[in-house]
């Protein structure tokens, strides 16, 4: 049976900025940023490139070839696709192993350390472990070694389809795809769309997830009817916390509309994925309506966040006008000892009762200041808020 090659893939929002800042990484291991360059020569020859090249075909892109016998393209809008060419039967599944190793060991730590600095990535993005779909080529095989090969993987299919330039048979994570011609361009420009279409879907699932597991924290917060007055600024900083992840998936979402347009244009006029669009091409729009809804998503996620934000400031008011009148009853106390000594005293005289009593009245206001403070940091104050039907789809 003969195997073509393996695809693997990812895709994050990049530009053609970051791409040059890649480009003079990938051929010197030098960055214009402030970065340890004892790491980043110690990324780049962990790399083992070969040779890199700069090419512009729809998209400005950059093509490294390693000693790893592994093919890298970097687009400038962050879609990179890692391929092998040395791959057979026998050894297909560990080939497809070391493929992903390469990406996750070696390339990827490079590209994240190169754009450490600046806005991050929410915590929450950051340690999800990426599913990537594994396209395997082949060349004028039968239906039945396909078929057999699926059994190894997969034993599942979703569904299939047949063009003059190839057939492909889907699976779960694996797709299989049968090239009928030479021509490997038609293949790998359907490749590179398909993991930049399932790439972008699969982070607005994220963020649709991420939008579910913030309101539920926001509503833990403001579940309770009363809340003590010492863990309203608890609460408070819990808020401001959801506030910067929101704010930052938000600016992502916001990018996401330009991407999609733009390659949505390039893939249209492409004459090598003329025969796939029929297939793949109305996702493009689909895609772009989800992300119109994701963008309402956040909106009312931004919204609910300020809302309780109010809620706690409002709080945190209350404690603060509490405690003045605290002590200002202190003070008052103080005041009324001691014009009452003056009052019994017929002139000022140092006396070890007079020093007694100071320490006592010292005693004292500090004894109800003291009992102030545990009282209102224990108050509990009623969170007033509007009560929606949850049993909706979000």
């Amino acid at each position: 049976m003969k195997l073509d090659k393996i695809y693997i893939g990812g895709w994050f929002q990049r530009t053609t900025l970051q791409l040059s800042e890649v480009y003079d990484f990938v051929r010197e291991g030098t960055s214009q940023l402030k970065l340890d360059q004892k790491k980043l020569n110690k990324l780049h020859k962990e790399l083992n490139i070969k040779d890199v090249n700069y090419k512009i075909d729809g998209l400005e892109y950059i093509l490294i070839n390693t000693n790893d016998e592994v093919n890298i393209k970097i687009f400038e809008d962050g879609l990179i696709v890692l391929n092998d060419e040395n791959v057979n039967e026998f050894s297909l599944l560990s080939d497809l192993d070391n493929l992903a190793k390469y990406y996750e060991t070696k390339l990827s730590p490079a590209i994240n350390y190169l754009f450490s600095l600046g806005a991050p990535v929410p915590k929450e993005l950051a340690n999800i472990k990426t599913v990537y779909p594994y396209f395997i080529v082949l060349n004028n095989e039968s239906k039945e070694n396909i078929a057999t090969l699926l059994n190894k993987t997969e034993r599942e299919k979703y569904f299939e389809f047949e063009n003059d330039s190839y057939d492909v048979i889907r699976g779960n994570k694996y797709y299989f795809i049968n090239s009928k011609t030479k021509d490997s361009a038609s293949v790998e420009r359907y490749v590179e769309e398909q993991i930049f279409i399932r790439e972008f879907k699969a982070q607005l699932h994220r963020y649709l997830n991420l939008h579910r597991i913030i309101w539920e924290k926001i509503d833990a917060v403001k579940e309770n009817v009363k809340v003590r007055g010492k863990d309203i600024v608890a609460f408070s900083s819990k808020i401001d916390g959801y506030r910067k992840t929101v704010n930052l998936i938000d600016s992502r979402i916001n990018q996401m509309n330009t991407y999609i347009s733009t390659r949505e244009k390039i893939a249209k006029s492409d004459e090598n994925l003329s025969e796939s669009l029929a297939l793949i091409g109305y996702r493009y729009e689909t895609l772009k309506n989800t992300v119109s809804y994701m963008q309402q998503i956040w909106s009312m996620t931004k919204n609910y966040l300020s809302s309780a934000d109010s809620l706690f400031k409002g709080l945190e008011n209350q404690i603060t006008s509490k405690s003045v009148n605290n002590l200002t009853i202190v003070t008052s106390m103080g005041v009324g000892a001691s014009l009452l000594g003056l009052f019994t005293k017929s002139e000022p005289m140092f006396t070890s009762f007079g020093f007694v009593y100071f320490f006592i009245l010292a005693f004292v206001g500090y004894s109800v200041n003291k009992i102030m403070s545990f009282i209102s940091s224990n108050r509990k104050y009623e969170i007033s808020d509007i009560e929606y039907d949850k049993n909706i789809d979000k």
